[in-house]
């Protein structure tokens, strides 16, 4: 089947015989889709090159598909440092966890809106990775009640919670078994980074269930990140 052309990113690509490369690409209608990029790494035409919005289409029945058009879309900004590293971040994270054709349309507005923020400076990278995982868990379906804890009871400030995947957010006493503060919960609900406590909170359970999800192989992209700097996703 061939498909008309449409909005589309490169989330990742790698050397195939000759001149070809194998293409991950994120579409608005198709969701992931594998292609063969004939020429990819010729001297002409448009090259399988991250954050640049494409407009493609492709040919095949199977599950790897043959581009048959790419263009660039429109203008793109650069991105850079922190910003570049939080960019490779985000493509890994959608390779590793989208099921292949299933159509994302909300998802691909995210990740272009994504972008976007990223590109803009001086601007902190944590807020952006920290709404696009949450984003990413939500469209998924793993997606759990931030303000209710497991027994649908309303999440308090002064309470702290420890999350797991079958029931989601449940209140602890103990606080060695390192709860989350309900205050940083309830921000990171509100988008309300501005908290002191909204960001790290939001950090530490976003690698709790993204690490569900991921399984044990790490993610190669958080290996550029700098221990402890601003904006490092692990």
């Amino acid at each position: 089947m061939r498909e008309h052309l449409q909005p589309a990113y490169v989330l990742h690509s790698r050397p195939y015989r000759d001149t070809s490369a194998l293409v991950d690409l994120l579409s608005l209608q198709g969701g992931l889709q594998r292609v063969v990029w004939r020429g990819a790494r010729s001297g002409r035409g448009v090259k399988p090159q991250p954050f640049v919005p494409l407009l493609v289409s492709w040919q095949g029945r199977g599950d790897l598909k043959t581009l048959q058009q790419a263009e660039v879309a429109g203008a793109h900004a650069r991105l850079q440092g922190q910003a570049l590293f939080s960019g490779m971040y985000l493509n890994e994270l959608l390779v590793r966890l989208l099921s292949p054709g299933d159509a994302q349309t909300l998802l691909f507005a995210g990740y272009q809106s994504a972008l976007e923020q990223l590109a803009l400076t001086p601007l902190s990278v944590e807020p952006v990775l920290r709404e696009f995982e949450w984003q990413l868990i939500v469209l998924l379906g793993y997606g759990f009640s931030l303000t209710e804890d497991a027994d649908q009871q309303p999440v308090l400030a002064d309470t702290l919670y420890c999350w797991s995947p079958d029931m989601g957010l449940y209140p602890v006493v103990d606080a060695t078994q390192g709860g989350l503060p309900g205050r940083g919960l309830l921000a990171m609900a509100a988008q309300n980074w501005a908290d002191p406590e909204a960001l790290p909170i939001a950090k530490r359970l976003m690698r709790q269930v993204l690490a569900v999800h991921l399984g044990d192989r790490p993610l190669v992209s958080r290996q550029l990140f700098a221990p402890g700097r601003t904006g490092e996703p692990r």
